[in-house]
């Protein structure tokens, strides 16, 4: 927790921020980063104003010789990500955007929200450069960012194949495949159900962007590997603003008693925006800083909200340690850890 107060202090020693730019520099929990907040608030050290929150002068003693920028920066053509969108993978961004301009607004029911059209191409740029792309056969285990859509514009998958519980995806992306020509199967799928037995190792390649409690991650997770076959290989985001570092420490040692290594963990690799027309996830945020005492300005034009790319390895075949056919309880929110979705549950009562 204190590694965490250092940073937000750092960040304010550089010059004032907005509440938008902080959540940018952030790398731990939203519960965290308000409870963080509102500590150093208390004791005088960070204060705010109409244009953001800036140190005091016990601030800055705090901090003694600190408030030097980084020596270093991302890149700001890639982000970080080691990837440029030029020629091909420019005109797949432009397609794809085309095609899904008419998607399906996001439901928060489902806690849904979908990734920058860029940020879906990067994903498959990085497929691609594993090997993971062409002839691959594909399971995604929730599709809230037509990943199924961009893969098939490349024509290189042998198969896709995408569940998830919301039929209005199902029926774009159904429409998508006729009107286009694409090569996509859906199914209806609840998460909590049990696989059905035709996928179980089935598959080359699974991605998913999980449900971030730990009954979540582990039904994803479980399911996604439980259809992989032999020296198959996997795509996860998780967040830092909804995943705890206990959440990834579970991911991960889930991972490893699958026979699953990881290769890579790509920090901030998928950019979420947080506002889709009538739902704004943002409006959570403001009234949460609120209760601070800090007036909050509209977001202009920052992407706060990512999450890193976790890609692994089948070292052999998948050791299955939640059964396939097993029925599963699954919780949709931590009322410990996601505020922002506590605020959702109380805004339905």
């Amino acid at each position: 927790m204190r590694r965490w107060e250092r940073k937000i202090l750092d960040e304010l020693a550089v010059s004032k921020r907005t509440i938008w730019e902080l959540l940018d520099a952030i790398n731990f929990p939203l519960k965290d980063f308000i409870e963080i907040l509102r500590k150093l608030i208390r004791e005088g050290m960070v204060e705010a104003d109409e244009e953001g929150l800036y140190l005091t002068e016990k601030g800055r003693r705090e901090i003694g010789g600190g408030g030097l920028r980084p020596w270093v920066e991302i890149c700001p053509r890639c982000l970080g990500k080691g990837i440029l969108f030029d020629g091909e993978l420019r005109r797949l961004v432009e397609e794809f955007k085309a095609i899904v301009k008419d998607r399906p607004t996001p439901n928060p029911g489902y806690f849904q929200g979908y990734m920058l059209e860029e940020e879906v191409v990067a994903r498959i740029a990085l497929m691609s450069l594993y090997g993971d792309l062409r002839d691959r056969s594909f399971i995604l285990l929730g599709d809230d960012d037509l990943l199924s859509v961009a893969l098939s514009l490349t024509g290189l998958p042998s198969r896709i194949t995408v569940l998830d519980i919301d039929e209005r995806l199902g029926s774009f992306i159904t429409s998508v495949s006729a009107r286009h020509g694409l090569d996509i199967e859906f199914r209806k799928y609840n998460v909590a159900d049990p696989l059905p037995d035709d996928l179980v190792g089935g598959f080359d390649v699974f991605s998913s962007e999980p449900l971030e409690t730990f009954s979540g991650l582990r039904a994803f997770i479980s399911r996604g590997v439980a259809c992989l076959h032999e020296d198959g290989a996997g795509y996860i985001g998780l967040t830092y603003l909804e995943a705890s570092p206990r959440k990834w420490f579970e991911a991960q040692r889930m991972l490893s008693r699958m026979n699953c290594l990881l290769t890579d963990v790509i920090r901030g690799f998928s950019i979420y925006p947080m506002s889709y027309g009538e739902v704004n996830y943002e409006d959570h945020i403001h009234r949460i800083v609120e209760d601070l005492g800090i007036t909050v300005k509209g977001n202009e034009g920052i992407n706060w909200y990512k999450s890193t790319l976790y890609r692994f390895e089948v070292l052999g075949r998948p050791r299955l340690i939640v059964p396939p056919d097993k029925r599963l309880r699954v919780r949709f929110i931590d009322p410990v850890e996601d505020i922002t979705q506590v605020k959702l549950r109380r805004g339905k009562n």
